[in-house]
């Protein structure tokens, strides 16, 4: 099965430590995020990689290599600018049955056979993973109406959200909908699948997930991990 790590931001969020190395390569535990990435992929039979670089490229194919140490295949799509996290797609060659996309920072659970069954069972063009995500507002909302009187004060509400885990599995023929060397980025590209006429599946995950795109997140990430690590990577 095909995937494609999108490997290729600066992760402005996690400076300086990505001022010298890619994000993806931020150590959690004794390995890389990456590393955990590749591994859970090579485990659920995504054994034909593609990483998408751009930022310091060459510690990423330095570190990764051709994926024989992981038991997989891996090559690599280069952007020379910035494209968003859907424009790199385009580059990547041979796309030419079902893929899966994702960030290459993301620590969790997800069974990604399941998604792949659902996805098929479902005959969707692109089906991406979502988690609910609950955020608390520590202030008292007050909602007001067309005439400006108060209709409504919530004390310290909890907002519930569907949101993207950063993991989709797609179609080819969403290659038609993503322009070579623009940029474009995965929400464009969703919502340029519904405008067209499209459905977009979405695969409800509930489960451990966290995108590590800051610091407070990458120092839970290590915690969970050093905690947790057969969740991620079952011995075998």
């Amino acid at each position: 099965m095909r995937a494609v790590i999108l490997a290729g931001g600066k992760g402005t969020r996690l400076a300086p430590y990505t001022t010298i190395l890619p994000k993806p390569l931020m150590p959690v535990g004794d390995m890389p995020i990456l590393e955990i990435v590749i591994r859970q992929l090579a485990r659920h039979g995504f054994n034909d990689l593609t990483l998408a670089v751009g930022h310091l490229a060459e510690l990423l194919i330095a570190y990764c290599g051709d994926g024989s140490k992981f038991d997989v295949k891996i090559d690599y799509s280069r952007e020379e600018q910035p494209l968003g996290t859907a424009g790199p797609i385009a580059l990547v060659r041979n796309l030419n049955e079902t893929f899966l996309v994702m960030n290459g920072d993301l620590l969790t659970t997800i069974d990604y056979d399941a998604m792949l069954k659902y996805h098929r069972e479902r005959g969707a063009l692109a089906t991406i993973a979502c988690y609910q995500r609950d955020v608390k507002i520590d202030l008292g909302v007050i909602e007001v109406d067309s005439e400006n009187w108060v209709a409504n004060y919530i004390e310290k509400p909890t907002y519930h959200y569907a949101v993207s885990m950063g993991i989709y599995i797609f179609e080819p023929s969403i290659l038609g909908y993503i322009a070579q060397n623009q940029h474009l980025d995965l929400p464009e590209l969703i919502l340029n699948l519904i405008n067209g006429g499209k459905k977009v599946n979405v695969y409800n995950f509930n489960g451990y997930w966290l995108d590590i795109g800051r610091h407070d997140d990458y120092e839970q990430a290590i915690a969970e991990f050093s905690t947790h690590r057969d969740d991620f990577l079952p011995l075998v």
